[in-house]
């Protein structure tokens, strides 16, 4: 009995310890976003618990929503739609600002976590990549949708899919500001500069959004990332290949 109560004191030191030392380095880096209990500020650097907030907000709209103004990111509510487990009530439409890539087609409104979450990839991974791979800005990020109501992999029966309540999009794709075009289809694969920066972004993504899948997952993705927001509580698992 003697050795367990040890055995639980050097937890629970080694648990205070690592809070410790959680919160010197969230100062040291002198950023609150690195701490899991401080509010998300979409203008701040990115931080170690920037996925999981971004993710939380599948349960705050309106909260979402007032991150994208305070952020300066120009969007347009859309009403809620659907019925049952196809329904969606926090879609947004991102709209065109000077500096920023769009999506292509324009459409598209996916929920304000899904859109919150492509803006930071877009700052902080997409356009890096490419000024740093091919010279120049992405002009627009392709894709193939957003809301979609079926079921995962459009089988008859089973879970839903996130697209069923606009929680994913499907990235097919960029284009450069010179009007080139870096597809997944053709180029993952193929090596060179253009699947270089394909994995570069898939990885990044990572980061912002709680399900990345890609050609390496599966056949069904070999043309597109699947990229969404599936809440799953503070520390469950996500998903990146």
């Amino acid at each position: 009995m003697r050795r367990i109560h040890l055995i639980l004191r050097r937890l629970v030191l080694l648990a205070a310890f690592l809070i410790l030392a959680l919160i010197g380095y969230g100062y040291v880096r002198q950023g609150s976003q690195h701490l899991p209990w401080t509010d998300l500020d979409l203008a701040q650097p990115v931080g170690l618990f920037t996925g999981r907030k971004l993710a939380a907000l599948t349960h705050e709209p309106d909260r979402c929503r007032a991150l994208l103004k305070r952020a300066g990111i120009a969007y347009t509510p859309v009403e809620p739609g659907g019925s049952g487990q196809c329904r969606y009530s926090d879609a947004v439409r991102l709209k065109s600002q000077e500096g920023s890539a769009r999506l292509s087609p324009a459409v598209v409104a996916p929920s304000c976590p899904v859109v919150a979450a492509l803006k930071l990839w877009e700052w902080h991974v997409v356009q890096p990549a490419a000024q740093q791979t091919f010279g120049q800005a992405v002009r627009s990020i392709n894709h193939f949708g957003a809301y979609s109501c079926r079921r995962l992999y459009g089988r008859p029966q089973g879970d839903f899919s996130e697209h069923a309540t606009a929680d994913a999009i499907d990235i097919s794709g960029f284009t450069l500001a010179d009007g080139r075009r870096i597809s997944v289809a053709a180029d993952w694969s193929g090596g060179g500069k253009d699947a270089d920066f394909l994995r570069r972004v898939r990885k990044g993504a990572c980061q912002f959004f709680a399900t990345v899948l890609s050609p390496d997952y599966n056949a069904a993705h070999r043309d597109h990332f699947h990229l969404d927001q599936a809440e799953r509580g503070a520390f469950g698992w996500r998903g990146c290949r």
